[in-house]
Formats: structure tokens, C-alpha cells, sequence
């Protein structure tokens, strides 16, 4: 891993902290549950349920490590009410030429959801509109050619 921040908000901190507690304490059980009664049902090297049950110990494990890793490098980035720049952060509207307007809240990568308007700063149109201003027209290379947004609200 490296020693990059984990650029979150206190939701999302809080977020993480629910979901590390909630496998820590009910889904590592249930798992290790599953694996004893699956050991109790005879031959486990053919033995479906203990695969799968394998499987998800596994999975679960390893997310558990990654929100640990996560947590102990957090950074809480902190709401810049109305600004002049966008950074991160910002709550940004923004106009493609020709659409309606869109807002988007820019967050580090580990808690961006697009579909809920949450856009990391190391996506391309986050990463566009760092250190632009209300106003001002930015391009975002995209795989299917160059888009032009402009900047229509800081917030």
C-alpha cells in the first residue's frame, strides 16, 4: 500500500468505521459459523457449502484489511462552504454546453459514487475543475472526445 492520504469526509469516515465494525463483529461470526457447520457435515473436500463459506472469509478478510488500511491514514477533508476555487470538497455546479445543469460533490477516491453526484478529485472532470472558478469553461478529455463544462456554482 502506499502512504497517499485517505482524503474522506466525516460521513464518510463514519461510513467506513459502520461497515469495518459491522464485518468485524456480525459477518466474521456468521462466516466462521458457516465453516464449523459445514466441517460438522462430513467430507469437506467436496463439500459446496464449505467452499463457498471459504470463499467469503476470504473476500470478507481482505475488505477488512483494506478498510483498516484505509482508516489509519485518514485525512478528513473538511466542507469549504462557498469558495472561490473549487477544491476538494467543493460542491460544484456545472453546465455542459447544450445540457442542464449538474452538481457534483468532490471527494477522494475511497468514498466516490457517481450515481449519487459524489465525483473523486482523480477523475477526469474532478481532477478538471480543481482550481477553476466560477465562470470559467473546462475541458475533460473523455474516451469519446473532449467535453466542455462551465462552472456555474461553488458551494
Amino acid at each position: 500500500m502506499t502512504d497517499k492520504p485517505t482524503y474522506l469526509t466525516a460521513e464518510g469516515k463514519r461510513k467506513l468505521e459502520q461497515e469495518l465494525q459491522y464485518l468485524r463483529t456480525v459477518r466474521r461470526p456468521e462466516i466462521a459459523k458457516q465453516i464449523h457447520e459445514a466441517k460438522e457435515g462430513g467430507d469437506i473436500m467436496e463439500n459446496a457449502g464449505y467452499d463457498e463459506a471459504k470463499n467469503m472469509q476470504a473476500f470478507v478478510e481482505g475488505r477488512i484489511m483494506t478498510l483498516e488500511a484505509l482508516l489509519n491514514k485518514v485525512q478528513i477533508i473538511e466542507e469549504p462552504g462557498q469558495g472561490d476555487v473549487v477544491c476538494l470538497g467543493s460542491r460544484v455546479t456545472v453546465m455542459e454546453r447544450g445540457g442542464s445543469p449538474e452538481i457534483y460533490h468532490i471527494v477522494g477516491p475511497a468514498e466516490a459514487d457517481p450515481r449519487q453526484g459524489r465525483i473523486s478529485d482523480e477523475s477526469p472532470l474532478g481532477r478538471s475543475l480543481l482550481g477553476h472558478r466560477v465562470g470559467d469553461w473546462v475541458t475533460v478529455r473523455t474516451p469519446d472526445g473532449p467535453i466542455e463544462f462551465e462552472i456555474l456554482a461553488i458551494g
